[in-house]
């Protein structure tokens, strides 16, 4: 149920107490918002948590159907000069607020894996790859939902919108990386596999500024990619294809309001406990130990978009100080990490430079489950260098140390570049990357914090389907790239020294399921037990998708916002450029379904692919 009324004065104890309290801050406190004091119900229609994929897909399809809008966003707000020029500036590229570092890259360890993850207004798109695959077929058959619907069929339109906004095409050179893989694929029998990747970047000219050429003209002008390969490290040269130069742009052009650097503490029903009349979000000022600038907002409905460790936590801490004591028990189970492993190679000198390119530009199948890309870090990135070490064999939390150690004592010479003389090392470096589709999981466990209120997370591996902590394909691309160039071969350092795989696609912990007993949202996001409360990001991704996530989160969360009707005396939806509407509306539902039961009919089908780049508005 969505609110096409206005609510009723909260009729419980804490209710009242919660709605008092909001009426008073509101009319003592200047810099808060204060529509209260106007008479008006809640300070926003919906407030979403978060600007990544999930949270800017919501901000723009809201801000479009009329309701007001605030984006609560924990990182900071960057223009492309922002950017740290390279990774040794850790203040501007690492996220570590409390002790001053508010950039874009986020490291979180668990005791079963390694989390790198984005922070900033834009969520992961600041740091991501560009990489925008759809995924193997296998994710829309996993037991976790696939009986709900036929997902491929569900979700295809809204890929097509996905592709279209952020800005998908093929990526069509060849540097000394793609050349390799390409070799690599023809030794292993994968020769047919081998693929440019499609990805998020403006190409045009090099260098070169030009109005608008995605959305008709009514976007950022863009300049052509210069293919520095820092893509990771935040793109200086406004050539990315970030949230903040398509669906966040056109969500804030709409009036969609952006708070960075705030962090949702809580979020708690107001009057009905099942959150149908409204919500209290508690904030304070992201990191800060001592100058916490604590204030509350009200709004009809929440949309979680906080990314899977965020949004576990953010639920779980509701759960266990009382404020959503119904969220499902399933909370925190079925994470994915994409089954992923990080290898590396650095060749001997600057013969072969990998850096000249986007992120990702290229990737094979060894195996139908098994998809492997070559990445670079451009020559910014050779701070990463502290997170690989030689790498080590298949082991246990007790052998593979032993195997570490074994390793440096046989190649005492290219453990001690590593570590000392890090000189061009992105440069010099290709990085793999393998992830799976296989049914692997853990569990996001809850517990309770000493001394401070709320819990932490601690990992928890499933039993039956544990996620890898070594992958034999990875390790037999490396070795191969590795021996090909005379290189060093290299894995990550929590993988060869604690045996914990590294990921940057952590997935889950609130999963789609068919009911509380297998999920904690229903098909359309919404989260059992609550009205108008969401979850839309990659937290609600039930199943490894084996590429890059991305593009199916947001095409999942333009699923789930499709299902939400215009705001409350709003007629027609506000005005956006053609190339920024959704494929599928409510108004468009019975046509799509027409079109959905016709006879079928042979023929290519219409993938990002055949765009091509698109052209400079004149």
């Amino acid at each position: 149920m969505f609110w096409l009324h206005s609510p009723k004065s909260p009729d419980t104890g804490d209710g009242k107490r919660l709605f008092a309290e909001n009426m008073v801050i509101r009319l003592l406190d200047p810099n808060f918002p204060n529509e209260l004091a106007c008479g008006m119900a809640f300070d926003y229609d919906w407030v979403i948590i978060g600007s990544g994929f999930g949270g800017s897909v919501s901000a723009l399809r809201l801000s479009e159907k009329g309701y007001k809008v605030a984006v609560i966003e924990v990182g900071q707000r960057f223009e492309d000069e922002d950017f740290a020029k390279t990774a040794w500036n850790f203040r501007r590229y690492f996220w570590m607020p409390r002790i001053g570092l508010r950039g874009i890259l986020r490291m979180s360890p668990f005791k079963d894996v390694f989390v790198v993850s984005g922070s900033g207004v834009g969520g992961g798109s600041l740091g991501y790859a560009n990489t925008l695959y759809r995924p193997l077929p296998g994710f829309y058959k996993d037991p976790q939902w696939g009986g709900m619907a036929d997902w491929e069929v569900e979700l295809g339109h809204h890929y097509l919108t996905a592709e279209r906004i952020l800005g998908v095409t093929l990526y069509r050179d060849e540097g000394p990386a793609d050349k390799l893989l390409r070799e690599y694929a023809e030794a292993t029998g994968a020769d047919n596999t081998y693929a440019n990747t499609q990805v998020g970047v403006y190409f045009g000219e090099s260098g070169e500024t030009v109005k608008d050429p995605f959305f008709g003209g009514e976007g950022p002008d863009r300049t052509g990619c210069i293919k520095c390969g820092s893509c990771m490290v935040g793109c200086r040269h406004n050539a990315k294809n970030t949230l903040v130069k398509n669906y966040l742009y056109f969500a804030e052009k709409l009036g969609a309001r952006v708070f960075p650097g705030r962090q949702v503490q809580e979020i708690r029903p107001i009057g009905a406990t099942d959150g149908s009349e409204g919500y209290e979000l508690k904030t304070k000022r992201s990191g800060g130990m001592f100058r916490k600038d604590k204030k509350t907002l009200t709004a009809r409905g929440v949309v979680v978009s906080a990314g899977p460790l965020g949004t576990n936590r953010l639920l779980a801490d509701c759960v266990h100080e009382g404020a959503l004591p119904n969220i499902s028990d399933r909370l925190g189970y079925v994470v994915r990490t994409n089954s992923e492993a990080i290898q590396a190679v650095t060749a001997p000198n600057d013969d072969i430079d990998f850096s000249e390119s986007v992120a990702i530009t290229s990737s094979i199948y060894p195996d139908p489950q098994t998809h492997i890309e070559v990445v670079t870090y451009g020559k910014a990135g050779n701070v990463m260098s502290r997170l690989f070490t030689i790498m080590t064999g298949d082991g246990t939390r007790l052998t593979r140390p032993m195997k570490w150690f074994a390793a440096m004592a046989r190649h005492p010479l290219a453990t001690l570049k590593l570590v000392f003389a890090p000189r061009n090392w992105s440069q010099r470096t290709v990085i793999l990357l393998v992830m799976q589709s296989l049914d692997s999981a853990m569990r996001l466990k809850p517990k309770r914090r000493f001394f401070v209120k709320g819990v932490r997370l601690q990992t928890e591996q499933d039993p039956e389907r544990p996620n890898p902590t070594f992958i034999p394909a990875a390790e037999a691309a490396t070795k191969w790239f590795a021996e090909r160039i005379g290189g060093t071969a290299q894995s990550s350092i929590v993988e060869s020294s604690l045996n914990i795989p590294t990921t940057a696609h952590i997935l889950g912990g609130a999963v789609v399921g068919e009911s509380p007993e297998t999920g904690v949202i229903d098909a359309d996001h919404h989260v059992f037990g609550y009205e108008n409360l969401l979850v839309c990001d990659g937290s609600a991704v039930p199943a490894n998708p084996g590429v890059n996530p991305s593009l199916s989160i947001t095409a999942m969360t333009e699923r789930a916002m499709s299902k939400i009707p215009l705001a409350p005396g709003v007629t027609e939806l506000a005005h956006l450029p053609d190339e920024a509407r959704a494929a599928v509306t409510p108004e468009s539902i019975d046509l799509v379904e027409a079109a959905a039961s016709a006879p079928e009919t042979t023929g290519p089908s219409e993938t990002a692919d055949t765009w091509g780049s698109p052209s400079p508005v004149s």
